[in-house]
């Protein structure tokens, strides 16, 4: 029997926990052919809450509520909701491609799009206290009826969503943050990508508001531009909050291990395919990864303080994984340089991609052998920082800063 996803109607955690997995598997740092996502991910949204590998420019997090909003306002039936609103979310690709932007969702597959700019940025938009309604956008979909309705009791013949006496009388009428800004004129005929000094005020108080302990909050107020392709580059790391510099130490530890057992992944599977070159590629990549690792760092590296800063973030980490991760880190620091030929990990990797893939598994399945790219999972762990960067850099140029 195939395997899917379900999920109970009224329960909207589970729903969005479902459609997150779902939209893993079109990230860019996805490949999880050893099940470590869940770290990965629990390290990444306390780092930068809010954000995914897919999503490309800031002011996506504004015109996603300017569209929605407009369509409360003209009080579109729950019925037609769903349908004008990925109307209104097609109609912005032609705009923003007469400006020329980049990062355009839509500007290769137009109106044939299939994950819209609402579904990339909602889990996003509620982390940031811009969207206020609790739910996924099916239930709000469901919901704007009932959200007319209770606007009607508080006001009779008005529809003013911005009065604050009305939001602070019933919470439950509110959809979108109160102190949002307007749309610029000509919306949404008229649009470009790039946010303004007032959005990026609001924003910004968004993200620390909302956001208070997390590495991005501190990057919206403190951080300069930094061409650097890791986080933990960062020239200004050494001010970064204490709390956020030790999981970013865990977070690089954790990427050298993932990427050495990725590495070996692929040399087991060459030497499985007969692929002279592929073996070759790999053991020399895996050698020179060895010569690489922070040894001392490694060595004094505390497995009971990692789980300590990933367990308990809104992700399962499961028994298995711990036992995986913990023994590939003792066969590294046993011997680094041998790990090629280490049994016991070649066994320990092995092992770990069968569980999971079970009848599918490389190891076992010709067919999924065959249809292997010759570098699966091999992708540097960088926690969405790529996307950070992009994110940052629309502030930066917002605020001016160089």
């Amino acid at each position: 029997m195939p395997s899917s996803l379900t999920w109970l109607d009224h329960d909207h955690s589970a729903r969005d926990r479902s459609l997150r997995i779902l939209a893993l598997f079109k990230e860019k740092e996805s490949r999880d052919e050893l099940g470590i996502g869940g770290i990965r991910d629990a390290i990444a949204d306390r780092l930068f809450p809010g954000t995914s590998t897919i999503q490309t420019r800031l002011r996506y997090m504004l015109l996603i509520p300017w569209i929605y909003d407009r369509l409360e306002k003209r009080q579109i039936k729950g019925a037609y909701f769903p349908a004008q609103a990925r109307q209104d979310e097609l109609a912005l690709v032609k705009p923003l491609l007469d400006e020329r932007e980049a990062g355009v969702f839509g500007a290769q597959s137009g109106s044939g799009l299939k994950r819209l700019p609402s579904s990339v940025y909602w889990s996003g938009l509620g982390s940031w206290g811009i969207r206020r309604f609790v739910g996924s956008q099916q239930e709000y979909h469901q919901a704007v009826d009932g959200l007319y309705r209770r606007r009607a009791r508080l006001r009779p013949g008005l529809d003013d969503r911005r009065d604050p006496e009305d939001r602070h009388a019933d919470p439950a009428s509110q959809s979108w943050h109160p102190k949002l800004p307007a749309p610029p004129e000509g919306f949404p005929g008229q649009l470009d990508l790039k946010v303004t000094p007032d959005e990026a005020i609001f924003l910004t108080d968004r993200i620390t508001a909302s956001c208070t302990d997390s590495l991005l909050a501190w990057l919206v107020l403190h951080a300069r531009p930094a061409d650097v392709v890791e986080p933990w580059l960062h020239p200004q790391f050494s001010d970064f909050p204490r709390p956020m510099r030790e999981l970013l130490q865990h977070a690089r530890l954790f990427a050298d291990m993932v990427e050495g057992a990725a590495r070996l992944y692929n040399l087991m599977l060459a030497e499985l395919a007969e692929n002279a070159s592929r073996r070759e590629a790999h053991r020399q990549a895996l050698a020179e990864w060895a010569q690489g690792l922070d040894t001392a760092a490694l060595a004094h590296w505390s497995l009971d303080a990692f789980w300590h800063q990933t367990e308990g973030f809104g992700h399962t980490i499961t028994l298995a994984t711990k036992n995986f991760v913990e023994t590939w880190v003792e066969r590294v620091r046993a011997d680094p340089a041998g790990i090629a030929d280490d049994q016991t990990a070649r066994s320990l990797v092995r092992h770990r991609e069968s569980a999971l893939k079970g009848a599918r598994s490389r190891f076992v399945n010709r067919g999924a052998l065959a249809q292997w790219s010759g570098n699966a999972g091999i992708g540097r762990l960088v926690y969405r920082w790529p996307t950070v960067r992009t994110l940052l850099d629309d502030l930066f140029v917002a605020n001016g800063v160089k």
